[in-house]
């Protein structure tokens, strides 16, 4: 597992950022309606790009381009929509897309279209798809205590993607049924055969990563580099030790953690990887953003 790097300029960042953060160019963005995703029409061109000739192999090796990438994650998205949709709270969904989309500016791909929302789920969890999607279950949120812990939150799962965790997973031996669902789904639709079934493939070979997991390596990567990003815009990074305490004091037996600690490494492990890899060399930026009034606003 690669080592976190510091980035040598954060010092300068986390007083500044607070201006930031209240500007009306990130208050000014709009939530997009991931419910769009269930659409016929899109989840049809998700499968027409799928189907262009060579992308079977792509597919089975995990090397997709952008537009792949894309297409793949919004038929996930759509998947995991299916069975739980987004709360219907336009101010929520809204918020959580300024705060995604504030961490994503300051990652490795800042240009990608990130989409973020808060579906209807008790579950206690957070879910990153390829292309820039990431939903957090509305149990996750209602035991969210500050900003800073959303961000954290959004941060680990924005590492997912950049680093192409999902992708690498379904080319991997450890999902090869995945790999081969995808190539399935392309044989399918050039056959022919019902629109429906192909739809179904294409969302249950990219959600089974979600309920097989990723590789621990690959979430305590996401937890040190996504703490970076948070400090990186202007948050307190150990918001997210505060989270993973959070999930330790939950009962192992609340089925609403289940799935999370069932496809997670354990809340300590994790803590004890950021303990290891990172310790206190981020406390120069601990005293980023913690709460905003926004935050409050919306909890009420």
């Amino acid at each position: 597992m690669p080592k976190p790097v510091f980035s040598p300029d954060l010092t300068t960042l986390c007083k500044p950022m607070l201006a930031l953060l209240m500007a009306a160019s990130i208050g000014s963005a709009q939530a997009i309606d991931l419910n769009k995703l269930l659409s016929g029409e899109n989840l049809n061109t998700a499968i027409n790009i799928l189907s262009n000739a060579g992308d079977a192999a792509k597919a089975s090796s995990g090397n997709l381009g952008p537009e792949q990438e894309d297409a793949l994650g919004r038929s996930v998205m759509a998947n995991l929509l299916g069975a739980a949709p987004l709360v219907r709270d336009s101010a929520l969904q809204r918020y959580v897309n300024q705060v995604g989309r504030w961490v994503a500016l300051q990652s490795d791909m800042p240009n990608l279209n990130w989409r973020f929302g808060v579906i209807d789920s008790p579950n206690i969890n957070s879910f990153a798809a390829a292309g820039g999607y990431i939903l957090i279950t509305r149990g996750l949120w209602d035991r969210l205590e500050n900003e800073a812990e959303l961000a954290n939150v959004l941060a680990h799962e924005i590492i997912h993607v950049t680093r192409k965790h999902q992708i690498k997973a379904i080319a991997s031996s450890k999902t090869q049924l995945a790999g081969s669902q995808l190539i399935s789904l392309i044989a399918d639709y050039n056959s022919n055969k019902s629109y429906s079934k192909v739809g179904e493939k294409l969302g249950k070979a990219g959600s089974e990563i979600f309920v097989r997991g990723l590789d621990k390596n690959d979430e305590f990567e996401a937890d040190q580099l996504g703490m970076q990003l948070a400090a990186k815009a202007g948050y307190n990074p150990y918001a997210m030790v505060s989270v993973l305490q959070l999930l330790g004091r939950v009962n192992p037996a609340d089925s609403t953690v289940a799935l999370m600690f069932s496809t997670h490494p354990s809340p300590q492990d994790r803590l004890n990887s950021i303990d290891s890899a990172i310790g206190d060399k981020l406390e120069p930026w601990a005293e980023g953003v913690e709460n905003t009034a926004r935050f409050n606003q919306v909890k009420r």
